[in-house]
């Protein structure tokens, strides 16, 4: 008798396991969209009008040449504390923005963070800080804004910043 109730038992607890697991293995993970932009005004809770700061995949001597562009480029307005990108829970949906390179050229595609090699800022009034680190820290290298004539001077990084940009903010 007591064999019968311990198998009675037993498939019990099998059949309550299996079900929560139907269940589990039935039930959606919470939604979650990724998307790619080479211009951080491009993500709809970053309210701005254009990107400022444009980070090249290049170094300038290739970036551009003949006065075209021949590096794709990414372009940030404001502060950007993560160059990997920006996330926001909508609801129960993580949407998530990566920043690539983009516009053509060597590099298209790729993400920008530590992976841009020259600089440019073309802010009429805003001075530019790039960073080692995400959140604004470590080695940093400044950008003036752009000269009275509204030229947009390109400048490449310092060395202990080629390929290792993680942050940008207005200085």
């Amino acid at each position: 008798m007591r064999s019968i109730r311990l198998k009675r038992k037993t498939a019990a607890c099998a059949t309550s396991f299996a079900a929560v697991a139907a269940v589990m293995a039935t039930a959606g993970p919470a939604n979650a969209a990724e998307y790619t932009v080479s211009d951080n005004c491009d993500v709809p809770w970053i309210s701005c009008s254009y990107g400022d700061l444009w980070l090249f995949y290049n170094s300038k001597d290739i970036a551009v040449q003949d006065g075209y562009y021949k590096s794709a480029f990414t372009t940030f307005y404001g502060d950007v504390s993560d160059h990997w990108g920006t996330s926001e829970y909508q609801g129960s949906s993580l949407t998530t923005y990566r920043y690539v390179f983009g516009n053509g050229g060597n590099g298209n595609g790729q993400y920008m963070k530590n992976n841009a090699a020259s600089v440019q800022n073309c802010a009429e009034n805003d001075n530019y800080r790039v960073y080692y680190n995400s959140g604004y820290g470590g080695t940093s290298q400044y950008f003036a804004k752009n000269g009275p004539y509204g030229d947009c001077n390109i400048t490449d990084l310092i060395s202990a910043l080629k390929n290792n940009n993680a942050s940008s903010h207005f200085a």
